[in-house]
């Protein structure tokens, strides 16, 4: 995401408001008219987005024991109350008393989020894919951090309109997660396919059992949104009890050999969620170039889930690469963080 072509901290600002986020949208509203603060976010990593390395940075920071009045306006940092006032103050405050941990934070780090709620938009995107192609699936996912939506079929979904649940997956499940309808349809809810083999491949995985690596993945998690952290946690506990293999390393050189030990007899599926948005065009190409090349062998599926555009809205896609052929077709789309779905499939 460039701040060449479009106001991007207008534009964060607006999706944060939308997504339920009053301190971050008034934080990012800031920044975008501080040129000292815009100057400090643009030390992140090329392809990262500046805000949330920013805001990440700083509540790592306050996370980790930070002692400033900023902490009053951060609900998971004092108690769930509502803060009065403007925030803007005491964050500028902050950063520029911190800006010499905040730099090497910002230019090191990535926003390798863990966001479960994306469990909500897999559920029916490999339900419809079972529909198609059969179980078990044998899943390889891109860029899955963590690993927490490796896990996606151990989590209970309701899937609610107008305050009421309108269909449901396993309520009974440690984690359920909360996801609103838009549209008229309803995504499937049968019975959870069969998963063989579960594999991610990530070039910075975050190491749950490392209190640096549980810290700055929290840190991530927007601070005013204590759902989302309730989350977080339930699914780090249930990630300790079925710990699914990660492989550290560039995905587009591991993939080739990850397609290879999956059974041939059965499904295979990439998926990734928020994540190839970050590669660049060339990097794009390979990854369809590698899945075509499988797709000669058998047939190779692909559920994608990528931020296409700045209207908080992104595409649900079940592509199917055979015999040197790509179809595709749209299942749906939600917000980022799968607060919403509208299935159209």
């Amino acid at each position: 995401m460039s701040e060449k072509t479009f106001d991007y901290w207008h534009f964060f600002a607006q999706d944060a408001a939308r997504t339920g986020s009053a301190l971050y949208a008034r934080l990012a509203e800031g920044v975008g008219g501080d040129e000292e603060l815009r100057g400090l976010a643009a030390l992140a990593k090329p392809g990262q987005p500046h805000a949330n390395l920013l805001f990440a940075a700083v509540h790592f920071l306050l996370l980790r024991g930070a002692d400033h009045p900023l902490r009053a306006f951060y609900p998971d940092l004092n108690g769930g109350r509502p803060a009065e006032g403007d925030p803007f103050p005491a964050f500028r405050d902050f950063v520029l008393a911190h800006r010499a941990q905040l730099e090497p934070l910002i230019a090191a780090r990535v926003t390798n989020t863990n966001e479960v709620g994306r469990s909500a938009l897999l559920h029916p995107g490999f339900r419809a894919l079972a529909q198609e192609a059969g179980a078990p699936l044998n899943l390889i996912e891109i860029g899955p951090s963590a690993g927490l939506n490796l896990m996606w079929d151990r989590y209970g979904v309701n899937y609610k309109r107008d305050g009421k649940v309108a269909a449901s997956i396993a309520p009974d499940a440690p984690l359920v997660i909360e996801c609103e309808l838009r549209g008229e349809k309803i995504p499937p809810t049968g019975p959870t396919p069969r998963v063989g083999k579960r594999l991610g491949l990530e070039l910075n995985p975050v190491d749950l059992s490392n209190q640096d690596d549980r810290d700055w993945l929290r840190a991530l998690m927007w601070p005013d949104q204590i759902s989302r952290l309730e989350r977080l946690d339930k699914a780090v506990a249930l990630f300790r009890e079925h710990k699914p293999e990660i492989r550290q390393g560039d995905a587009l050189v591991l993939l080739s050999d990850a397609l290879r030990e999956m059974p041939e007899s059965e499904t295979v599926c990439i998926y990734h969620t928020i994540a190839v948005y970050q590669f660049s065009r060339a990097m794009k190409q390979t990854l369809h170039d590698i899945l075509t090349v499988a797709g000669l062998r058998r047939a190779v599926w692909r559920l994608s889930f990528e931020a296409e555009s700045f209207e908080g809205r992104c595409p649900i896609t079940l592509i199917r690469y055979h015999d040197g052929t790509r179809h595709e077709r749209e299942l749906g789309h939600a917000h980022p963080h799968g607060t919403w779905l509208e299935w159209t499939a």
